[in-house]
């Protein structure tokens, strides 16, 4: 445990230092002893954890490794948190998506017991053209990426609601205003409504989408405003958190 703790005292001081550091100086802010300093130095060259190059200590791969996963964490727990506190000021269930490498990805999901997610009976990235989150994210892609999609996926109705073939789901991605909210009911459940809002940050789209059931459809749009506004009091810190 002794030798960790002075290992970890070695790496602190080196990610302090970003032009370097030579031993001698390492052990003296550390207050370690110069023969343990080496030894410890040599050990975590070896594993990775640092680099020597003329001299001086550097991050290695393996810390920044760990810094990276570290940073991804916290970005995670930023938009968990913002989708539970969402959840919870509108009364209903909030999912996280975004578009990339050409498919659908649903990355978090809040909901609770008494405001269930809607269960994904047909595979999300399959039936896009049918949820309020897949509309709404191809309908932040060009033409060409929309077209590609669906032959990849193509429509199918999964409900009687649902749109019945490609042209008429490109119309409707055709009309889709920039970043307005995008509004779905029963196309891909009975009994649920859902909206989308767009989220673009670079290339990246994303969206932020909500579902209730078809009992508290009247309360769809006002609890889509307030997601937008919520939305747009927390762009800044959601924004970095877009690659989670």
């Amino acid at each position: 445990m002794g030798s960790v703790q002075r290992a970890m005292r070695l790496l602190e001081r080196v990610a302090e230092h970003e032009y370097g550091a030579p031993a001698k100086q390492l052990a003296r802010e550390t207050g370690l002893a110069l023969p343990t300093a080496y030894h410890l130095l040599r050990t975590l060259v070896h594993e990775g954890y640092l680099r020597r190059d003329q001299g001086l200590f550097f991050l290695g791969a393996a810390a920044e490794r760990l810094s990276g996963s570290a940073a991804q964490q916290k970005r995670r727990s930023t938009v968990v948190e913002a989708l539970a506190h969402w959840r919870d000021s509108i009364g209903a269930p909030v999912y996280y998506a975004v578009y990339r490498d050409g498919e659908i990805e649903v990355m978090c999901v809040s909901d609770t017991p008494g405001n269930p997610a809607v269960e994904e009976w047909a595979n999300f990235r399959e039936t896009g053209h049918a949820h309020a989150v897949g509309q709404c994210l191809l309908a932040q892609l060009d033409e060409p990426a929309r077209r590609d999609h669906l032959d990849r996926h193509p429509v199918q109705a999964i409900t009687p609601y649902t749109v019945r073939d490609d042209s008429s789901l490109l119309r409707r991605l055709g009309r889709a205003r920039r970043m307005e909210p995008v509004v779905e009911r029963q196309e891909y459940t009975l009994g649920v409504v859902c909206s989308a809002i767009p989220i673009t940050v670079g290339s990246t789209a994303a969206t932020i989408a909500l579902s209730l059931p078809t009992q508290q459809a009247d309360r769809l749009l006002p609890a889509t405003r307030q997601l937008q506004r919520e939305i747009g009091r927390l762009l800044g810190s959601l924004a970095i958190s877009i690659s989670i």
